[in-house]
């Protein structure tokens, strides 16, 4: 976005990136479906666009997007999020490197490591990253990385994301930080000290549960070349009309997100005295462990929520089956409610590994309905 006149995020989301059509005038970027461009003369880019794997007018807008939400030099988007993850993994790292992974995270993001790059030599170690004393704890000389989820999936951990940054840099490795779950207009860790932030663009950046994507946004222009280096050469690029609806999406963030995390609270304070419920999970609860880090870091808590249940994992899946409002279902940050059971859903690739998720866990994105009807739906899920 040229010339601009606000730097404040709500402005930024829509027109960072939407600069207006040159040819018609309209106000939101075409979806340049297209494969190849016609080049002037041999190696004469017309606008550095050659192949649409390389580089899309349609996704550049959307990497210039991402870039100025997040505070960053360099955005790069992917097929998905684990996309995103592995072009960052491969980038950073050699075989024989290290890398310490939270004790809390997405399953998928555990079965990278855990299945995929410790199979060309990659080591890793789980550590509590609520704790930067346990992350100092867990570094070796061959740390290259430090990987956190703020907040977790599906605990809703929170981590101090300047304290573990210094603990990363001192060391001589880089901060990586997921901040899918709280999104740049609640969160921005590159401020805070991050080296790279990751999202799954599939879940509020999109916000309408009709797109898969991944990104990353850094502040590095360096490492932004070697990222966008590998993004090229490994191919998982977020195609044109994918990027378009991330685009939409961005636009409306904030005031999604507004209403998600006011939505949360609310689920959040009624699941508290619920008689059924043992325990929740929400960084906006004054008794959470991260409460104040959270506050903060963070604009607001966010629309996701766990909450444990009395009875076990039995009772936890029969919440799950007699919910209503809320649809069971895989993903989050989408405009509807989701309820699953990440247990035997999002985070089953995690069992009898140190991020096992409780049985009896339950976790909810609150969606941006009527926060009554959800809060008389989960009561009649309860019992």
């Amino acid at each position: 976005m040229s010339d601009r006149i606000s730097q404040h995020f709500e402005t930024l989301a829509i027109h960072a990136g939407n600069t207006a059509d040159p040819l018609t005038g309209a106000v939101v970027p075409p979806i340049y479906q297209v494969s190849t461009y016609k080049q002037d003369g041999v190696g004469g880019l017309r606008g550095g666009y050659e192949y649409s794997r390389s580089a899309n007018p349609t996704r550049t807008a959307l990497e210039e997007n991402l870039a100025a939400l997040e505070g960053g030099r360099r955005g790069l988007a992917f097929a998905s999020g684990l996309a995103a993850e592995d072009c960052l993994l491969r980038t950073l790292l050699s075989p024989g490197d290290h890398v310490v992974i939270p004790n809390d995270a997405y399953g998928g993001t555990f079965r990278l490591f855990a299945k995929v790059v410790s199979r060309w030599g990659v080591e890793w170690s789980v550590a509590d990253t609520a704790d930067p004393a346990a992350v100092r704890a867990a570094i070796t000389p061959k740390t290259k990385a430090v990987w956190v989820e703020t907040p977790s999936n599906p605990l809703l951990g929170i981590t101090d994301i300047a304290a573990v940054a210094q603990a990363a840099h001192e060391a001589g490795a880089r901060l990586v930080v997921d901040n899918t779950f709280a999104t740049p207009y609640l969160q921005q860790p590159l401020s805070l000290g991050a080296d790279v932030v990751v999202h799954s663009l599939t879940k509020y950046m999109g916000g309408h549960s009709d797109v898969v994507g991944g990104a990353l946004v850094v502040s590095d222009p360096d490492l932004g070349e070697e990222l966008a280096y590998h993004q090229n050469a490994m191919g998982a690029v977020a195609g044109p009309f994918d990027s378009w609806l991330v685009l939409r999406g961005t636009k409306t963030l904030s005031v999604r997100m507004d209403r998600h995390s006011e939505n949360a609270t609310k689920v959040a304070d009624m699941l508290t005295g619920h008689a059924r419920v043992s325990r929740v999970h929400y960084p906006g609860l004054p008794e959470h462990p991260g409460h104040e880090v959270a506050a903060k870091q963070m604009r607001a808590f966010g629309g996701m929520v766990s909450f444990q249940v009395e009875g076990g994992e039995d009772a936890a899946i029969e919440v799950c089956n007699r919910a209503k409002v809320f649809t069971l279902g895989e993903s989050l940050g989408g405009v509807e409610s989701l309820i699953e059971h990440p247990g035997r859903m999002t985070h089953a690739s995690v069992a009898g590994s140190a991020l096992e998720v409780p049985a009896d866990l339950v976790r909810l994105s609150v969606g941006i309905e009527n926060v009554e009807d959800l809060l008389e739906d989960l009561r009649q899920a309860l019992g």
